[in-house]
């Protein structure tokens, strides 16, 4: 690039670096099966530039960056899609997975692993819902972010995402833990499971860790579906043991007596 003299700026539509036709072909073409999930031309196009400023090479995948960074779009525009246009997230996610599973390189394998996991990132004030003081996983300690939790499926060799669910801890909430509002992560995991399940991918096994494998509630709800888990447990929960052959079940013991 030519140097700039001091005293002069460049107008921010020269510093915009893509335009949407030309991506990849591939990209539009992969965008408009999700067309009919939208009621307007502009709904449409705010899809089509906020996914291309998703993939682009921003390091930061705000509003502004994508804005700046897309030809043709608009922080208003974007902001007005993500934040008051009428459309439903989860029929673009179900969409997505349709898609996926359509094609040879992506379709769900029969026995996947689905993996139950939250992630916390770090962000600051408190406009954006379910931000608030709470322990994050990115930095290893509690801080004011905003936490989600997921579903994974591995089948050996990809690690697709499948859902995503916001967590609104008890502080987000006026009568905290007792606010008919207030979702715990395991209950959120567990609708996410059932939506898995619902979908008869034909999973095989799911990986948990401690913080749902100590909910008895979420665990039963496994139970319940007839699914194989692994995760860890507190030594101090009643399991019952069974056996391989016959599938007898014995009477209730604590973990740490039979380990």
């Amino acid at each position: 690039m030519l140097p700039i003299k001091t005293g002069f700026s460049i107008s921010s539509k020269y510093r915009k670096k893509t335009t949407l036709c030309a991506l990849l072909p591939c990209f539009e073409k992969w965008c408009q099966k999700f067309d009919h999930l939208f009621k307007t031309k502009g709904q449409k196009k705010g899809f089509h530039c906020y996914l291309a400023g998703l993939l682009g090479e921003s390091k930061r995948k705000n509003i502004a960056q994508i804005t700046d960074k897309i030809i043709g779009s608009s922080y208003h525009n974007i902001h007005h899609f993500l934040s008051q246009a009428k459309w439903d997230a989860q029929s673009v996610n179900e969409r997505r997975l349709q898609i996926m599973n359509k094609g040879n390189q992506t379709r769900i394998r029969n026995g996947f692993s689905l993996i139950i996991d939250d992630y916390g990132h770090k962000k600051g004030g408190n406009l954006t819902d379910g931000v608030g003081r709470q322990y994050l996983g990115e930095i290893g300690k509690t801080d004011n972010g905003i936490v989600i939790v997921t579903t994974h499926l591995y089948d050996g060799v990809r690690s697709p995402p499948l859902d995503v669910e916001l967590y609104q801890n008890s502080g987000y909430w006026p009568d905290g833990q007792e606010d008919k509002n207030f979702v715990k992560k395991p209950d959120l995991a567990r609708k996410l499971v059932n939506k898995t399940w619902e979908r008869k991918y034909g999973l095989g096994v799911v990986l948990i860790d401690g913080g749902y494998g100590n909910n008895a509630n979420f665990l039963l709800n496994l139970e319940k579906l007839k699914l194989n888990y692994i995760g860890g447990l507190a030594l101090n929960r009643l399991v019952s043991e069974s056996e391989s052959k016959t599938g007898k079940k014995h009477s209730q013991k604590r973990l740490d007596e039979i380990v």
